[in-house]
């Protein structure tokens, strides 16, 4: 059976099981196959260009990624477009135009290492061959050496579509019109806080096909991305079920996303929201590697025409009724007229860092009174027991030591 032997081999590095009517690997085999190929190096959400250079050298070397500078940042680094592939529908991605949101980063990188270390393996022929990728994991590096969202001028690039203002916003436009892309996805990380609707449950990954206008009409182009989408909310559902929502799909005229879209470019927005324990978002790399190169298969072999629309269009919006840490069933007493109440209280913890700087925490109250609605990352049951009512004030700002001493001990 020399088909077999041949098969066999090009799946020792990295073995998958086929389904036989599909011929593609389950979803819970392409999070082994991540765990397989992941640059083990990247343990940080925080890294610089420097770091994702040296991460994607053995590739650049090895000539599996062709690389090109496509612009300067405004500080005068550069934006590197990485092409694969020389099939003949063009996807581009671009990642971290926030410099704060590198999940995706992460997950690109180790695509590329994916391609580099199994050139044979059945998934990655097939997006070679029928697929030209062009990736830009880090339009923001003047951000992402500061770890903040905004551009060296301070100006968000994610509302810079029409004025292109921004370098980087120029060279994202000019590499969407050059190369004129049949999808597109867009690539970022949102507050960890969002829930999927009201079921108390935290967003891991939220989704969104774009609309073209403020009539959030669809057209062919739109509903192209809502096929796409659907095929990774299926994707995704069989592995983190119940925490994919759907991003706000309100009309952002100067967003990319929605320009982009608007320009002809079928166009995905994943969001990597919060899993718990997973601070440094190393869950969320593996499912942004399972939901890009399963779409990546759907777009090469054209079955992302037949997905079920109703995978997407079915999921819940984000909704803000999150918070890092909760008490609950706990009575606070502003007043001496007034008798006391029982509450939960909401609280946020935050790492601020501004242009640099080492980072401080800061700790905010988000809300006070009946939270069922509410999930939290942490949840503390007080008993009955009263809260210090001059530090649990809405948007008090507290020190970590402050909340502390609120959390009941057990």
């Amino acid at each position: 059976m020399p088909n077999r032997r041949k098969l066999l081999l090009a799946l020792s590095l990295v073995p998958f099981a086929m389904s036989a009517q599909t011929a593609a690997p389950t979803p819970r085999d392409l999070v082994i196959l991540h765990d397989q190929v992941r640059v083990r190096e990247i343990t940080s959400r925080k890294f610089t260009q420097t770091d994702l250079h040296g991460w994607l050298a053995p590739m650049v070397r090895a000539g599996v990624v062709s690389t090109e500078q496509a612009g300067l940042s405004g500080e005068g680094r550069p934006i590197t477009l990485y092409t694969y592939g020389t099939g003949p529908t063009r996807v581009l991605l671009w990642s971290q135009m926030h410099g704060d949101e590198p999940t995706a980063t992460m997950a690109l990188v180790d695509l590329m290492t994916l391609f580099h270390r199994s050139p044979d393996h059945p998934l990655v022929k097939l997006v070679r061959e029928r697929l030209t990728l062009l990736m830009m994991p880090m339009l923001n590096p003047d951000g992402a050496e500061r770890f903040i969202r905004r551009t060296a001028q301070r100006i968000d690039m994610n509302r810079d579509a029409l004025a292109l203002e921004t370098p980087e916003a120029r060279t994202l436009k000019t590499v969407r019109d050059r190369f004129e892309p049949a999808f597109g996805f867009n690539l970022h990380d949102q507050d960890p806080r969002y829930t999927v609707g009201t079921t108390r449950r935290l967003t891991a990954i939220a989704l969104l096909a774009p609309p073209v206008d403020e009539t959030r009409a669809d057209n062919e182009v739109r509903t192209r991305a809502k096929h796409v989408a659907a095929g990774i909310a299926t994707t995704l559902g069989e592995l983190i079920p119940g925490t994919i929502a759907k991003w706000d799909d309100t009309f952002e005229p100067r967003a990319f996303g929605d320009n982009i879209q608007r320009w002809g470019t079928s166009t995905v927005l994943i969001e990597s929201g919060g899993w718990p324990g997973d601070n440094q978002k190393m869950h969320l790399r593996a499912m942004n590697f399972v939901a890009l190169l399963d779409a990546f298969r759907r777009i090469a072999d054209g079955s992302w025409s037949t997905t079920d629309l109703a995978a997407y269009e079915s999921l819940a919006f984000n909704m803000r009724l999150g918070c890092d840490l909760l008490i609950t069933n706990a009575r606070i007493r502003p007043s001496q007229k007034a008798p006391a109440a029982r509450v939960d209280v909401a609280f946020n913890i935050d790492e601020i860092t501004d242009n640099g700087d080492s980072p401080t925490i800061r700790v905010t109250v988000v809300d006070i009174g009946d939270l069922r609605t509410y999930a939290g990352y942490e949840i503390h049951d007080a008993g009955g027991a009263e809260v210090d009512s001059l530090v649990v004030k809405v948007d008090k700002v507290l020190t970590p030591e402050q909340l502390k001493s609120l959390i009941p001990r057990k």
